[in-house]
């Protein structure tokens, strides 16, 4: 399985529709890989918070249009990352799109944990309340977003679920980028996982980002890693890595907490 992960760099320079076409065009050089992934709120920058109301879209508005015609006209799988979305009956939120190759909406995932500290995005955007799971022809994967990663338990429920393949587009910040690689190879080792993690380049809102995304097995072993900088970062994996690891190393076997209620004394 090939995945091209895209680590968009957001100049604040740039108009969101320029930036709009410039991915699709990334996304359409693609063609060949099994799986393409985006970052986080690469629409207007993931700290760019008073961007978020005015840039915010309808889940079918023009990203998504988009998207979807450049993962068609690719023929590929697009985790078309996440966009600011305006739910016309209720508050913002931080949702990722994913497209087959044929370009039709084959999943859709409102972030569960928002970032900020009661400020931000913890107080603009509504909190997403499912988990969410694609099959693919080799893989299947679980979605998760940026501050996410420090959850351990959304992932774990996307391994019970039947994920294979951990995707976490993000917008993280230079200044907390070790805890960006900690966690990404945490989640693959405790969940026996590969883990495909893709970051911005560039400021945003003056808030430098890490870049770094990066691809890791099941083991924790990084196949890849990017520079600080916008990238494309290509990597080929064997999806049954993952059953061939569980199945030689079944610690998955052994959990015992949160398998069932605990006993009342």
């Amino acid at each position: 399985m090939r995945a091209s992960v895209i680590q968009i760099a957001v100049d604040e320079d740039e108009s969101v529709e320029s930036r709009r076409r410039r991915v699709a065009s990334m996304v359409r050089e693609q063609a060949g890989a099994d799986l393409v992934v985006l970052p986080e709120l690469w629409t207007t920058g993931a700290f760019a918070y008073e961007e978020f109301g005015q840039e915010a879209e309808p889940l079918e508005g023009p990203t998504y249009e988009a998207m979807a015609k450049a993962a068609s006209d690719a023929g590929v799988w697009l985790h078309a990352g996440s966009i600011p979305e305006r739910d016309p009956d209720g508050p913002l939120y931080n949702t990722s799109l994913v497209f087959s190759p044929s370009g039709d909406l084959a999943a859709v995932y409102r972030k569960i944990h928002r970032f900020g500290f009661d400020k931000g995005e913890a107080v603009l955007m509504g909190a997403g309340a499912e988990l969410v799971t694609v099959r693919l022809p080799s893989t299947t994967l679980g979605l998760g977003t940026c501050y996410d990663l420090r959850f351990p338990e959304l992932f774990r429920g996307l391994v019970d679920a039947g994920a294979e393949t951990l995707v976490v587009p993000a917008g993280w910040p230079e200044r907390r980028r070790s805890h960006w690689t900690l966690l990404a190879q945490a989640r693959a080792v405790e969940n026996q996982s590969f883990v495909v993690a893709c970051g911005t380049a560039g400021t945003h809102a003056g808030v430098p980002q890490a870049g770094h995304s990066i691809v890791v097995d099941p083991w924790g072993e990084v196949l890849a890693e990017a520079g600080a900088e916008e990238e494309v970062l290509t990597v080929d994996f064997d999806p049954g890595k993952v059953a061939t690891t569980r199945e030689q190393f079944p610690a998955l076997k052994d959990r015992v907490l949160g398998l069932q209620p605990p006993r009342r004394p």
